[in-house]
């Protein structure tokens, strides 16, 4: 009989501890990184509500497993209400965050809040090293703008936790396309060094935080390998058989204003506390690994069609 009592404890704590580890995430602004944590959450029995701007997304989402709500135009009281963690990916307007302009977070709780930020906040450091403490320089808009936003969410009694993202890349945003249509550009700056994540190291970050919140933390989420981006379309084109693409002088390049925005700042972007404080060990540490991830599934999916 005791043993049998034991036994029913055990399975109840059991029980208890996979219910502690879900809950209801609402996403605002389910893009592409969001997306990648998706079935990650699933998987352990998550909730997740997301928003889309558009009528035809909410149906890709529906597809993923995610309770899609058109937003701006929905009402998120009551799917507030029913959150237990928040992340925020829509980008920052001039005012600020659009959530916060749009919704009264004042008396609503939550186990983890997570901000999806930018490196761009850091600044042009000419190549040098940076890391979560060094301080908010930015030279674009889009780094002020997200500056603005960071401040506005610390500013709220929340559990917040905020990740700068390098350059994105990942399924369906790799260099190979580009490159094999003859358009990729390997533009020469010299010192031009950039940062840059595959999104299923997003993901991990993301899940990682969510487990071990550390309300307060700042994360820089990139790669181990900063480099000049001429020589990551440049090995673009030796993984597909391509020839390299000739070089272009910043300075003499044909670039639209936003292009060239993207080349107004260089630095290489540490990336010790994900490690260190989430013990989380990159799926593709550099843009080598993770290109060649890339270029096995484009190859493995033509195969299946």
């Amino acid at each position: 009989m005791d043993c049998w009592v034991d036994m029913t404890v055990l399975i109840h704590s059991k029980l208890a501890y996979v219910r502690s580890m879900t809950g209801t995430l609402l996403s605002i602004g389910h893009g592409y990184s969001a997306r990648a944590l998706t079935p990650l959450l699933l998987a352990d029995g998550w909730r997740i509500i997301g928003t889309t701007r558009t009528a035809d997304k909410a149906d890709q989402l529906r597809a993923l497993g995610v309770e899609p709500l058109v937003w701006p135009g929905a009402d998120l009281q009551a799917v507030l209400a029913d959150a237990t963690h928040l992340l925020m990916s829509a980008a920052p307007g001039e005012d600020g965050d659009p959530l916060l302009r749009d919704v009264d977070l004042t008396g609503h709780s939550f186990d983890w809040v997570g901000y999806l930020s930018t490196t761009g906040v850091y600044g042009d450091h000419q190549g040098q090293w940076v890391d979560e403490t060094t301080p908010l320089t930015p030279s674009t808009n889009r780094g002020r703008l997200r500056v603005l936003a960071e401040r506005q969410w610390d500013a709220l009694d929340l559990p917040l936790h905020i990740f700068r993202l390098a350059g994105i890349y990942g399924p369906g945003r790799g260099p190979f396309a580009k490159v094999r249509a003859g358009t990729a550009r390997r533009i020469i700056k010299p010192n031009q060094i950039f940062s840059r994540i595959h999104v299923a190291d997003i993901a991990q970050v993301l899940k990682a935080s969510i487990d071990q919140p550390n309300p307060g933390a700042i994360y820089n989420l990139c790669d181990n390998d900063p480099a000049p981006p001429e020589d990551v379309i440049g090995h673009a084109a030796e993984l597909l058989g391509l020839p390299v693409p000739p070089a272009e002088d910043f300075a003499q390049a044909d670039m639209t204003p936003m292009a060239r925005s993207f080349y107004a700042e260089s630095k290489r972007v540490k990336n010790d506390r994900i490690r260190d404080e989430l013990g989380v060990t990159l799926i593709f540490p550099d843009y080598r690994s993770g290109l060649a991830d890339l270029l096995r599934q484009e190859e493995s999916d033509a195969g299946k069609a």
